[in-house]
């Protein structure tokens, strides 16, 4: 009999059901590629001062939780662990949602500067592992309300 570690089952789970594939709402992520599709539950941070904080100080995050920083158009991004407390998976995406590169294993009050690269427009934090875990690459989509315009299309839109 094949036994499954308790919090890799946990990430199947959040993978499956018809809720996961009904998800755009504002505090919820859906990401989707050939590994299948998780959701995280997210605090978006859509201004200045709250992608500023991030999450600074952060003790502890629930293991399918993250922050997704929203900008109001595509840019080069780049980001650093300055006050951030837990290890960090970044995922990086384009206008229209598709994950253009996955920064795993950020490592907390590292300065270093981690680049996404040019042309990104939302970057999804999540617990440093989770991307591996679940196989999050480039090519994947990530659906939310904010992701899309009418000049950039939704890779995988809100119904």
């Amino acid at each position: 009999m094949m036994r499954i570690a308790p919090g890799l089952l946990a990430a199947l789970m959040a993978l499956a059901g018809p809720a996961a594939a009904a998800v755009c709402a504002e505090d919820e992520v859906l990401l989707r590629g050939e590994w299948g599709q998780a959701r995280f539950d997210v605090e978006v941070a859509d201004d200045d001062a709250e992608r500023a904080r991030g999450l600074m100080f952060v003790e502890e995050m629930p293991r399918m939780s993250g922050m997704l920083f929203v900008y109001d158009s595509p840019r080069f991004a780049s980001f650093w662990m300055r006050n951030t407390l837990i290890p960090l998976d970044i995922i990086f995406a384009g206008a229209d949602g598709r994950v253009r590169h996955v920064h795993e294993g950020a490592v907390p009050l590292d300065e270093t500067p981690i680049p996404g690269g040019p042309d990104i427009q939302y970057v999804l934090e999540v617990n440093g592992g989770m991307a591996g875990r679940l196989g999050i690459a480039p090519g994947d989509t990530m659906r939310h309300p904010a992701i899309g315009s009418a000049a950039t299309p939704a890779a995988d839109p809100c119904d």
